[in-house]
This record gives C-alpha cells, sequence and structure tokens, in this order.
C-alpha cells in the first residue's frame, strides 16, 4: 500500500508541473505566434523579389520570348496549366500580400509601429497590381485576412481592384499620406529597399501611381492625374534611387537560378525573337544577358524559337546561347527589381507621346535608353541613339521603340515585358514552334488547380468568367 501511495503522489505532482508550464513548453520557439513587423517586412521584400525573379527568368521570359527552354517546356509551348520549372506565381503573390497584411495590421493597431504603415501599404497597391495584371480578376477585398476573414473570398473584377477604395490606386495614394503624417522618432526598420529613407518609399509608391495610371489609360482618362504626378517630379528619377535590393554570389542570397543544378541553368537559352531585336538594333546589352554560343567561332550568337517540341526535336545545346555570367556564376551585380528609374522614364515618354503629358517625349525616351545601359552595367556606344535605336527610325514608330527599349531592359522581370507586349503589342513576337494553345499568345495566366481546390465555389464564377479559365480572355484594362 505505502508502494502503491507513493507512485500516485509522485504522478499527480508530475502532471501538475506539467500542466501548469504547458503553454510554455509546447511554444515553439521557431514559430512565433507574434512576429515583428521589421522581421515581417524584410521576410515579405524579400521573399517576393527573390521569388519572383526566379519565376520571371524560368516563366516570365519565356513568356515575353527573351528566352527559350529546351527541356520541360510545356509552358515555354503555352500549357500554361502545366508549370514545371516555374510558372505558378500565385501563391508567392498570396503568400506575402497575407503576411503584408500583418504588418498593415499591426501598424495600425500599435502606435510604435505607426511606420511601418505607408510602406505596407505601398507593398500592397504593387504585388496586388502584379497579381490581377497577370490573372485578371482575383481574390482581392475579402483576401489576405487568415484567422480574421473568409477562407473563400469573392473573386473581385480587376477594375474594381484598381480604383475602389482600399484598391490599388487609393492605397498608394493612402501609403504617401502616412508616410507624410508620420512624426515619430521609431525608424523603418527591415526595409531592404530603401535602408528606411521614407522619402525614398514616396518616390517608388509615385512611379508606382504613374506606372498603373498608364497601365489603365486605355479606359479611363488619366491625363489629369499624370500631369500633376510628372509637374510634380517626386518620382524615380535616377538609378540610384531604384527599388531593388542586390542578390549575392553566395547562398542563401545568391539568385535563385544559381543555386541549382547546372542542368536546369543549362535548359534557358536565347531566344530566335531576342537575339533578332538585339541583333538588329546592334545592342551591346547582349553580351551582357547572353554569352556566345559555344561552337562559334568568332564570339557570335545564336538564338532557338520559342516553344519546340523536345519530344520530336533533336537540339545541339552548344549550337545555342547560355544565359550570361551575371545570372549564375557573379550574381553579386544582379537585382530583384521592383521599379526602376529606366521603367519611369519610358512610362513617362509614353505619356508625352500620346499627349497624356506636356513634355518631350524624345528626350524621356533617350534618358530611359541611358538609364538602362547603366542599369544593365553595359557600356552605351555613341552610336546607338542616333542609329537604329533613334526614336524616329525608319520602319518603327515611336511607341513601339519605347515599349521595345522597356522591354529589352525587363529581363528577369520577364512577365512585366510580357504585360507590355499584351498591352501594346510591342515588339512583336514570334509564333512559336509547337504551340499547346492554337497558335495563340496567351493574354493572361490561368488560374492554378489550388485556386479550385481551395475556394471551388467563387472559383466557378471566375472560370465561367474567364470562358472555362482560357488563356486567350483578355483582363478588363486591355479589353
Amino acid at each position: 500500500m505505502k508502494k502503491i501511495k507513493y507512485i500516485i503522489v509522485i504522478f499527480a505532482f508530475t502532471f501538475a508541473s506539467c500542466t501548469t508550464d504547458f503553454e510554455e513548453i509546447n511554444t515553439n520557439p521557431n514559430a512565433p505566434v507574434s512576429v515583428q513587423p521589421k522581421v515581417l517586412l524584410r521576410q515579405v521584400i524579400y521573399d517576393f523579389g527573390a521569388n519572383m525573379s526566379f519565376e520571371g527568368f524560368v516563366a516570365g521570359d519565356l513568356l515575353a520570348q527573351h528566352r527559350t527552354a529546351l527541356d520541360f517546356n510545356l509552358f515555354d509551348r503555352h500549357d500554361l496549366k502545366s508549370p514545371q520549372l516555374g510558372g505558378n506565381p500565385w501563391p508567392i503573390f498570396f503568400t506575402n500580400l497575407r503576411d503584408n497584411e500583418i504588418i498593415l495590421k499591426q501598424a495600425r493597431a500599435t502606435p510604435a509601429f505607426a511606420v511601418y504603415e505607408g510602406p505596407a501599404l505601398i507593398l500592397k497597391a504593387y504585388m496586388a497590381a502584379g497579381l490581377t495584371d497577370l490573372f485578371g480578376d482575383v481574390p482581392y477585398f475579402e483576401a489576405f485576412n487568415g484567422i480574421d476573414g473568409t477562407v473563400t473570398p469573392l473573386y473581385d473584377l480587376q477594375e474594381d481592384i484598381y480604383q475602389n477604395e482600399n484598391g490599388i490606386l487609393d492605397n498608394i495614394d493612402k501609403g504617401i499620406a502616412a508616410i507624410n503624417a508620420y512624426t515619430g522618432s521609431i525608424p523603418l526598420e527591415g526595409d531592404i529597399l530603401y535602408n528606411g529613407d521614407l522619402n525614398a518609399w514616396i518616390k517608388f509608391a509615385t512611379s508606382l501611381k504613374i506606372k498603373y495610371l498608364i497601365r489603365i489609360s486605355g479606359k479611363v482618362d488619366v491625363s489629369a492625374q499624370l500631369q500633376a504626378l510628372f509637374a510634380n517630379g517626386n518620382y524615380i528619377k535616377n538609378n540610384t534611387e531604384n527599388a531593388v535590393f542586390d542578390f549575392t554570389n553566395s547562398e542563401p542570397n545568391s539568385f535563385r537560378l544559381a543555386q541549382l543544378r547546372v542542368g536546369d541553368f543549362n535548359n534557358f537559352v536565347l531566344s530566335e525573337t531576342m537575339n533578332e531585336i538585339l541583333t538588329n538594333l546592334n545592342d551591346e546589352r547582349i553580351g551582357t544577358f547572353f554569352r556566345p554560343f559555344s561552337n562559334s567561332a568568332s564570339n557570335e550568337f545564336n538564338g532557338l524559337i520559342n516553344g519546340i517540341d523536345a519530344s520530336s526535336s533533336s537540339i545541339v545545346l552548344s549550337n545555342f546561347s547560355l544565359s550570361g555570367n551575371i545570372f549564375r556564376e557573379d550574381t553579386s551585380t544582379l537585382d530583384a527589381n521592383f521599379s526602376t528609374a529606366w521603367e519611369t522614364s519610358f512610362l513617362l515618354a509614353e505619356a508625352a507621346e500620346k499627349g497624356l503629358i506636356t513634355s518631350n517625349a524624345e528626350t524621356l525616351y533617350n534618358l530611359g535608353v541611358t538609364q538602362a545601359f547603366e542599369y544593365w552595367n553595359t557600356n552605351l556606344s555613341a552610336s546607338y541613339l542616333l542609329k537604329n535605336a533613334n526614336y524616329k527610325a525608319q520602319g518603327t514608330s515611336p511607341l513601339e521603340q519605347i515599349i521595345t527599349q522597356k522591354w529589352i531592359a525587363s529581363v528577369i522581370n520577364g512577365y512585366e515585358g510580357w504585360v507590355e507586349y499584351r498591352r501594346t503589342g510591342f515588339p512583336t513576337l514570334k509564333n512559336i514552334s509547337a504551340s499547346l494553345n492554337n497558335g495563340n499568345i496567351p493574354v493572361r495566366m490561368p488560374y492554378p488547380a489550388e485556386a479550385a481546390t481551395l475556394n471551388l465555389e467563387n472559383y466557378k464564377v471566375a472560370e465561367t468568367a474567364t470562358n472555362g479559365n482560357s488563356l486567350d480572355v483578355q483582363v478588363w484594362w486591355n479589353e
């Protein structure tokens, strides 16, 4: 009996001890329930920038016809519903928009975090625009809230996502206003774009607003707003003000493709479209973006048409140009690109050419070209802007020159090049070799399988609106 009593006493003591500290003992210190906004801000910027740069290379550059995939190339053949090495940016957007929403809520709920509100609103606008520009109507106003909202949000119209309260343009304005209203002394930490410089965030936001106003300018009269932004002049004007962060030459912060096996890197070669455009322009950036093909006797470049049928085509890798050293051997000069001076200059050149602002379009175009060469660390020859890349070169048009130069510079941000092609028709892309989309160049990304799996009822509405999740249904700003 004494022995039994002893055991019971010990058991009771042990049970009481465990339950007293149960919450502390069973809390995973590596998965905290509350994360400091400075940690989340760095995570969102880095995760989105790094993953979308990779996506931009392995999928966006294929759609834009900067590169061609040799194998695992269903995506390059425009079967976009079968992503392979890349081609599914949907979870990247939603994961980071969700985490960014946490920052925004913390900033509004805790005075000590108020400095994060403006940047979080600007990032929300940036990522939301990227999402809807690729897919069209998407979950937005009811999305990103986790346990505080619905897990089956409605798909909102792109028109509303751009223009309604708490939409893209409104959040940019509110982000700028929040920064201007901030009077505290607590710095913005975790900011790997601007190291806490709030004025730089305002310039970033203004450049984004210029971009998105021009993107919807075919549907809405935006001239007065653009003229006001241009006259104010508080946008990204030179490459020192770019919204970018640098990759390194070592893991984990090197360009993601440099971390993969050589075979994955060698799967991507210069496209025939890119080769012809750069060669016709005598553009020296071809040597920055790509390397001479191995079988070349005199450092020549050779591109392959997009969308080959790898099962029936015999391709000799040494006959085509691989991507340049900056994408694998030396990624320290490579950036994750959110917004740049050259992009803003080209946007303003387009606005001036179309009469949306009062300015000299050719001057803005020449500035954009100069900034793009500087950005890509490539020498700009004295003859480049005087000959084939001349704003008024014979056989082309000023708008074609503007968009083509923007398209060239958007390498590894290839989704942007594809979006601009969809919006303007420039540059002229080629029919791909073995299309799996009836010979049509896609004009939207398809909703991925997980969209239907996790939110079937609302997905079906969006599926119907896009003719069965078709790649050939235009988004609102391009209808």
